[in-house]
């Protein structure tokens, strides 16, 4: 690993997230172990995306067992593929479904980490509309001979961008949106700054009132709780239709849909699914790719999970041939298995590699003392089965860490004597079944 030179500021950003527990946005690919088949279904996900298609898929297994981790994995893949990418959190405040702004704040996030291969940060939703415009520019210069200055340019540049648009007038909500967008590029033309910050606020789902984007846009109506995902399926459209591949959406913490504790509310944000996910699966969306990441709580919940709903127990069901090692991944859940102590090993070798690199340590961990680690989690667990990426990972970060720090102290003396306390696995009685943090132990 040492060899492949990572860049400090990746090396940094690894080490630093994965020690707070959080996946971090990049260099992921420096730790990536095992998935292979789940990956390798979800990047088919991508080409069928790329021909027109659309995807939806769960993400599903215990905290710390790699979820986010392979949803920023895949999130990388698909902006190195050429997609726009745009992910989110769900939260209290940002849900699918609401009636106090709840689905909207979730869209205007999608909208503020809106991403691309060369924007790969988020925020780039103007930058994509101003590379497109500089595209047709270009189209139209090459194909005229006129130069930008000329006579009659900035109308053909108009009469290309109104024909660009025309393809997504006649889906929902089209021609309204084909309006902002062509108002966006009436003020690019005139340099009316008001009018693109206007086109930009509407895109965002920003105006509050529908009088409020009249006055500024003409347009009769604006993005709300009801209607946004229409907006994701039309920006997945137009991404096609101005050059990228398509539209990959991640929401990740969907257990949050499981905590909602009215029942209409939450049945409210359930059907909003399921209406995303008959459009994905019935061809009614275009290029668009949905994967959600939850636990396995949230799906199989007797009380209030999804399969409480009939028909989302029908389109997720199992397959009775489907069972420990023989998952099928083409159908729509992805359940994550646990990894084996062969690819953990694996994982603590990058990992180490990656502290080695970051510190510029001579400093090597032998095989005998990977096993020797491993041994006393799984010893300290009590059974393989409650290994997970997230718990280990945290554990054998601080070790190297106490060990760059002591330089005096031996392996063996820092996991076996008093420098740290590893995580344990004991079930406390007191525990509500119920909390957001019913599935950790401590």
């Amino acid at each position: 690993m040492a060899k492949l030179k990572i860049p400090k500021r990746v090396s940094t950003t690894l080490l630093s997230s994965l020690s707070a527990g959080v996946v971090p946005r990049i260099g992921l690919e420096h730790i990536a172990v095992g998935r292979e088949k789940e990956m390798a279904a979800l990047l088919q996900d991508l080409d069928n995306l790329a021909a027109g298609g659309a995807a939806f898929r769960f993400v599903v297994g215990r905290y710390g067992s790699g979820k986010s981790f392979m949803l920023q994995l895949l999130r990388n893949h698909a902006m190195e593929q050429g997609f726009v990418v745009a992910d989110v959190d769900l939260s209290p405040e940002r849900r699918l479904a609401g009636t106090d702004g709840q689905g909207v704040a979730t869209y205007r996030e999608l909208m503020r980490n809106i991403a691309t291969k060369t924007h790969p940060n988020g925020g780039t939703l103007g930058l994509i509309l101003e590379k497109w415009i500089s595209s047709i520019q270009t189209q139209v210069a090459e194909t005229s001979g006129l130069r930008p200055n000329d006579s009659g340019f900035d109308d053909q540049v108009e009469s290309t961008i109104l024909a660009a648009v025309k393809n997504i007038e006649g889906l929902v909500h089209g021609f309204d949106f084909a309006t902002v967008v062509t108002n966006y590029w009436r003020g690019y033309r005139l340099d009316e700054k008001e009018r693109k910050d206007a086109a930009m606020r509407w895109l965002r789902g920003e105006f509050a009132t529908k009088t409020e984007a009249k006055a500024a846009l003409g347009v009769r109506i604006i993005i709300d709780d009801d209607t946004w995902y229409d907006y994701v399926k039309l920006f997945a459209k137009f991404a096609a239709d101005i050059g990228y591949k398509g539209l990959l959406v991640l929401f990740d913490e969907a257990v949050h849909l499981w905590k909602i504790t009215n029942a209409v509310s939450r049945q409210n944000n359930y059907d909003k699914l399921l209406a995303m996910f008959n459009d994905t699966m019935q061809g009614r969306a275009e290029h668009l790719g949905i994967i959600v990441g939850g636990t396995p709580k949230f799906l199989e919940d007797p009380k209030r999970g999804l399969f409480t709903d009939p028909a989302w127990t029908r389109r997720t069901a199992k397959s009775r041939f489907a069972k420990a090692g023989l998952q099928d991944n083409s159908g729509p859940v992805i359940q994550l298995e646990t990894l084996t102590q062969q690819e953990i090993l694996q994982l603590l070798q990058r990992l180490a590699d990656v502290h080695t690199t970051q510190y510029s340590s001579e400093k090597k961990i032998t095989k005998s003392e990977f096993d020797e680690f491993l041994q006393e989690i799984i010893s300290r667990l009590g059974a393989n089965a409650l290994l997970t990426p997230g718990e280990i990972v945290r554990d054998f970060l601080s070790v190297l860490n106490i060990l760059q720090q002591n330089p005096e102290m031996s392996f063996g003396q820092v996991i076996h004597g008093a420098g740290l306390q590893l995580t344990t696995a004991g079930k406390k009685t007191n525990v509500d079944e119920d909390g957001e943090v019913a599935e950790f132990t401590l």
